[in-house]
């Protein structure tokens, strides 16, 4: 069997994260509209989305960004009802913002099962993660990753197409047997296709708008979509197994 080169995402792919970050919007909602009750729900997630979002483009993945979202979407609301901002409120909510970062992750179902199973076939394991160096190794400590990926593990805040070259361009890896194992479109599978590398999108149950782009280049390698980390090895065995692609084709 070929080894292949497999680079896994982290959040949503082998652990939960959009999960703790939904509850804990709910928790900065039921804040904001005990200050504003004549604000709705879908009004505050909106304005709190967009704020988010266009920090990202500016700032990247970083940890910090989250709870300054908040409290951003707390003084918007004070300048549209002509409130005075209190110093203890923004702390308030900036408070709730920081604690998703404090939460004990949980992995995926059968995660480690998948993992040693992949190792066990003797593909090489990689880990490619957007976010802040401390809160993804925070993660990756805690659920003791690091005995699957040791130290090939790359965190960019800004994860994109450019950084996943580089990525690639490290490992020295051949786009034939590289596969980019992921849920967001945008940070994972676009930028896979768009470096000619195969592609796995394994979509998560809660997604995170800004993951969902449209897919609109032609693929060189292999685009797949499974329901969950299960069906990996299994993939890996067959694509191992075969002549799947003439090398002039990646």
């Amino acid at each position: 069997m070929e080894k292949q080169t497999l680079i896994f995402d982290l959040d949503d792919t082998l652990i939960h994260c959009n999960k703790y970050f939904r509850d804990t919007i709910n928790k900065f909602v039921n804040q904001i509209q005990e200050w504003f009750p004549a604000l709705d729900t879908q009004e505050i997630r909106q304005i709190q989305l967009e704020i988010d979002l266009k920090s990202i483009a500016e700032h990247g993945l970083h940890s910090s960004r989250f709870p300054e979202s908040l409290v951003s979407t707390y003084i918007y609301f004070c300048e549209k009802f002509s409130q005075k901002v209190e110093p203890d409120r923004a702390d308030k909510v900036r408070q709730i913002g920081q604690s998703v970062f404090q939460i004990e992750v949980q992995p995926f179902p059968n995660m480690y099962e998948v993992l040693n199973a992949l190792k066990q076939d003797g593909h090489d394991l990689y880990m490619y993660t957007g976010g802040d160096k401390e809160n993804q190794t925070r993660k990756i400590m805690q659920l003791e990753l690091e005995a699957y990926f040791g130290r090939r593990v790359f965190i960019y805040e800004h994860k994109n197409s450019s950084a996943l070259k580089e990525v690639l361009q490290i490992i020295e890896a051949d786009p034939r047997t590289t596969w980019m194992i992921g849920n967001s479109l945008k940070t994972d599978i676009k930028p896979a296709i768009e470096n000619g590398i195969h592609a796995i999108h394994i979509p998560s149950e809660l997604e995170w708008s800004y993951n969902n782009v449209k897919i609109d280049i032609d693929p060189k390698g292999e685009l797949l979509t499974v329901n969950s980390l299960d069906q990996l090895p299994e993939i890996f065995r067959k694509y191992g197994t075969m002549n799947y692609r003439d090398e002039a084709a990646i």
